[in-house]
């Protein structure tokens, strides 16, 4: 694949798709970032962006993983001391989890987001927004069932940190459209560029594959999970023989959420998928993209319980290191 189709692989969109394809004529030495709020354990949302990172990692890019502390802070997450602990532990996951360390640079936002500069940069942006916009942007977000005013200056601190950072293209999951759209918006107002922004898809929810997976709602997968529990909750999701589910009883839209874990984690990873079947039910079957396999289920040649299995192995060799990583820091500390 070309640079500009490596960039974009499994990504929902890229705004704009012109300014995407002017950072892939020339990504050597591009800046990619990311930024996380430190809750101690890697989830599989975490990981579906790493592993965009690690596609830009290859087409040439610099990547910045922030670590928001000053973020995590603001969204009532714990003290300092609490979060600067629990984000040293996510730090040596994402390495774990493949992540270039050559490449890639972390960066706490305590390391810059008290300057004096950035602050008045950040009253900057909040003459410029309006309360409701600020909590439109925060609103996929947030803890809690209101706003406060910290949350409302958090979506601004996030445009100002890509100038700070001074990346090239900002990375991000569905849930932080708004924040990068309002960065868009805001930016220039104070003089500086609209930036780039990239943004991966949703898993859906691994019981219903309504909505999305929250690592604090209903059924996730992280790398605290056991290969016991990888395996207990990938033999449990839904997964009809068809990339395409009917809505449910209550007339939602769903998807496929097994599907979806292979298409987003699994090939990216992987050049090969061998599905393990006894020879009386066929032999094995050997994948070499997402595609050939969603056909399979559709068709019937690929029974779900057999995508379940062999889904639960390649996640549980993904996940391994960086659980690895836990328990050091467990029995270290």
């Amino acid at each position: 694949m070309d640079v500009y189709e490596r960039i974009t692989r499994n990504a929902t969109e890229v705004v704009t798709e012109a300014e995407g394809r002017e950072l892939a004529e020339d990504p050597e030495g591009k800046r990619a970032y990311v930024g996380y709020e430190p809750s101690g354990v890697l989830h599989i949302g975490h990981m579906l962006t790493a592993t965009k990172l690690m596609d830009l990692q290859e087409a040439g890019f610099e990547v910045t993983v922030l670590l928001a502390d000053v973020h995590a802070y603001l969204n009532d997450k714990g003290t300092f001391e609490e979060i600067r602990e629990t984000a040293e532990r996510m730090k040596a996951q994402f390495l774990a989890y493949g992540l270039d360390e050559e490449r890639t640079e972390f960066v706490y936002g305590s390391e810059f987001q008290f300057d004096r500069e950035y602050v008045l940069d950040l009253h900057a942006l909040e003459l410029e927004t309006t309360l409701s916009r600020a909590e439109r942007a925060m609103a996929e977000i947030k803890s809690g069932d209101s706003v406060t005013v910290s949350q409302a200056v958090y979506p601004l601190m996030q445009a100002l940190d890509i100038v700070y950072l001074d990346v090239d293209l900002a990375i991000g999951g569905m849930e932080q459209r708004k924040v990068h759209m309002l960065a868009r918006d805001v930016l220039p107002k104070i003089g500086e560029d609209a930036p780039t922004c990239l943004h991966t898809p949703l898993i859906a929810d691994l019981d219903t594959g309504v909505g999305k997976m929250s690592a604090s709602e209903g059924v996730s997968i992280s790398m605290e999970d056991s290969t016991a529990d990888i395996e207990g909750k990938v033999n449990g999701a839904f997964c009809p023989p068809t990339r395409d589910p009917e809505p449910d009883d209550a007339g939602r839209e769903r998807e496929n959420p097994v599907l979806q874990i292979f298409e987003y984690h699994v090939f990216p990873r992987y050049d090969t998928v061998v599905v393990e079947r006894p020879d009386e039910y066929g032999g094995d079957l050997t994948y070499g993209d997402y595609e050939s396999l969603a056909a399979d289920l559709e068709s019937g040649e690929l029974h779900p319980a057999d995508a379940k299995g062999a889904l639960a192995t390649y996640l549980d060799e993904l996940i391994a290191p960086g659980r690895a990583k836990l328990r050091d820091a467990t029995s270290d500390a």
